[in-house]
């Protein structure tokens, strides 16, 4: 009899402890990114009563003769199955479509969520607004490359802030050369005057003259406009040809790198593409199309793409990675030490976090202006609610069954 009481007892606890679980599940069933629990039960040593024997002569064996002393709870283990992902319209907002977890910074604590409300702190860094702690991953340098073979640092998004300019390095012309010019002399010269940035973002003014030279040759100088003129160099001029189309040979599509001396800034390293030319009958309309520097301009906006990567929007037109979001996966997730917050910690049997980048190594794609749900099921819950209150009801009797008959034993004597 005091075997059935501690059996049931030990019923009465286990399933109190899956009421536990349950009801947390159910209270986060709005919680953005949470993974819901399970409870696993195993029976209890067992009190052997009589042996198992083995055949003897004409004799069949016994089976052995045990009585169970109750339950316990075996495990409770965390489902990282994925959330339904909702749409929020915000662009700091992200969602792990896989296994990966965002990883954050408390100091020198690394933490990891799935839960992607991030916003930007008055330091302009990206955060989990309601704790504060910094999303890790990688920064661009001054050229917009990301490395992220580095260890990760707290992103930084200085909308407003940050001033950047671009020199220019390329120039790109378009457009025709007269193949029937009038006679000279002089000799027919189309001239192009063409604008390009320093490291400063301070535009300079030069001065690209064609010159015919003979059939289908020509020859161009770059020369600066300002006074006193800046220093370019070669000075001599360069040559430029076309075959009998009326098309520019590769060997003169672009030039070598003129060098344009700058007082206070950088040299400015240009070269010429002349690629998209020709030569043929009507009038020189040969300018320059395109160059790839930009003058001051300040960050306006930010996007982030499915890999993670932050690419910002200049007001001078300039567009330009920012840094990338990095992502952890684990081996074992469900070891991960729920930390409150929606955080996770490291635990010995998670396996040690594989920091990347998203779309690699099974951590999944970034979905941007959306959030991960939680992914409790109600019903399944509701309906482990009521078997868990039948188990836990029946247990209890099983208590005022055997008292009752701890009852009668003792009134066996009046």
């Amino acid at each position: 009899m005091l075997r059935s009481l501690y059996s049931a007892i030990s019923g009465m606890r286990s399933k109190q402890t899956k009421l536990d679980v349950i009801a947390n599940n159910v209270a986060n069933v709005n919680t953005t990114g949470f993974k819901s629990s399970r409870v696993k039960f195993h029976d209890m040593l067992s009190q052997t009563i009589r042996s198992a024997s083995a055949p003897v002569g004409g004799r069949a064996g016994t089976n052995p003769a045990q009585v169970g002393l109750g339950v316990a709870v075996g495990g409770i283990d965390t489902s990282h199955t994925q959330g339904a992902l909702q749409a929020t319209g915000r662009i700091s907002d992200l969602a792990i479509q896989g296994s990966g977890f965002f990883m954050l910074a408390d100091g020198p604590r690394a933490l990891f969520t799935r839960d992607g409300a991030f916003s930007l702190s008055l330091a302009r860094e990206l955060v989990n607004s309601a704790t504060g702690f910094r999303v890790q991953g990688w920064m661009a340098d001054a050229t917009g490359a990301i490395s992220t073979t580095a260890p990760p640092t707290a992103m930084q998004i200085p909308l407003g802030e940050s001033v950047i300019t671009q020199a220019t390095t390329r120039a790109e012309f378009s457009g025709n050369l007269n193949n029937s010019p009038p006679a000279g002399p002089p000799a027919y010269a189309h001239t192009n005057t063409i604008t390009v940035f320093d490291s400063k973002g301070e535009a300079h003014q030069l001065r690209v003259t064609f010159t015919r030279t003979g059939p289908n040759a020509w020859s161009y100088t770059v020369a600066s406009t300002a006074t006193p003129p800046l220093t370019i160099t070669p000075t001599a001029p360069a040559t430029l040809s076309f075959d009998t189309s009326g098309v520019v040979t590769p060997a003169t599509a672009q030039s070598g790198a003129f060098t344009v001396t700058v007082p206070g800034a950088a040299n400015i390293a240009l070269t010429l593409d002349f690629s998209s030319m020709s030569q043929v009958a009507g009038e020189s309309t040969a300018v320059m199309r395109f160059q790839n520097g930009f003058a001051p301009g300040e960050l306006l906006s930010f996007i982030i793409g499915r890999g993670g990567v932050i690419t910002g929007t200049y007001s001078n037109g300039l567009v330009r990675d920012i840094g990338q979001v990095a992502l952890a996966y684990f081996g074992n997730p469900e070891a991960l030490l729920k930390e409150g917050g929606n955080f996770y910690a490291v635990s010995p049997n998670s396996g040690e976090p594989l920091i990347g980048v998203a779309a690699t190594g099974g951590r999944g794609t970034i979905e941007v202006g959306m959030l991960e749900m939680s992914n409790v099921d109600l019903a399944t819950e509701f309906t482990e609610m009521i078997s868990t209150s039948r188990a836990f009801q029946a247990n209890s009797r099983t208590v005022s069954t055997s008292d009752e008959m701890l009852q009668e034993l003792i009134q066996l004597k009046r």
